[in-house]
């Protein structure tokens, strides 16, 4: 017992100083480790309160998928570089009101939860939750998962499906100064196109025009 209360406390304090230097670090690569870090400490917890298919959930989607996803598009965006123009630029200083009533959209709406705003009456009422040792966590997970809260779980779906369009259409974007493949121009290269023959006299070398 003592020794779960240690490791169930030094998960506790990794997860909260991870999220505090996620926000608190100014290298953004630096910032997705510390996420990854929060996310494996919080799916530790997870585990080690029995709810073992959540704690796998975490690890598998946001360490394995999320988080990596971060990691190459915070490295593609080149976002070092463009932090400091952000504000400066005329093109991109509309975007600041926009951002603005997300985050206000947000804190409210965290507000309402924490207020104990409740979607249902019955929400955090236990006695109509489904408790029995004849199946598993998991099962009673899936059973009000896609019953109850099926609306939301399909409005997840679609939310996660924009961003990852959002993704895409940001890695084809046109930057300048940064020269793009062609992959059909590499593909149908020929050889006299990339090797040139020259017949070389002996003892006298070859001379190359610049």
């Amino acid at each position: 017992m003592i020794a779960h209360n240690i490791f169930f406390y030094s998960f506790s304090i990794i997860a909260v100083i991870s999220a505090i230097m996620v926000t608190v670090s100014k290298n953004t690569v630096h910032s997705v480790f510390f996420l990854i870090l929060d996310f494996i400490s919080i799916s530790c917890l997870f585990i080690m309160i029995g709810a073992e298919f959540l704690g796998m959930i975490m690890l598998i989607v946001y360490v394995g998928a999320v988080a990596v996803l971060f990691l190459f598009v915070v490295m593609m965006l080149n976002v070092a570089q463009q932090k400091n123009q952000w504000f400066i630029s005329e093109e991109n200083s509309g975007h600041i009101p926009v951002g603005l009533i997300i985050s206000a959209i947000i804190f409210f709406e965290l507000i309402i939860v924490i207020g104990g705003w409740k979607y249902k009456p019955d929400l955090f009422n236990s006695d109509n939750l489904l408790i029995t040792n004849e199946i598993s966590n998991t099962h009673s997970l899936g059973l009000v998962l896609y019953t109850d809260y099926i609306h939301v779980f399909q409005i997840s779906g679609m939310i996660l499906l924009i961003a990852m369009i959002g993704a895409i259409v940001l890695t084809f974007r046109q930057r300048a100064g940064v020269k793009k493949q062609s992959y059909l121009k590499q593909i149908s290269r020929e050889r006299s196109e990339g090797v040139e023959v020259l017949e070389v006299s002996s003892n006298k070398g070859v001379k190359i025009d610049d």
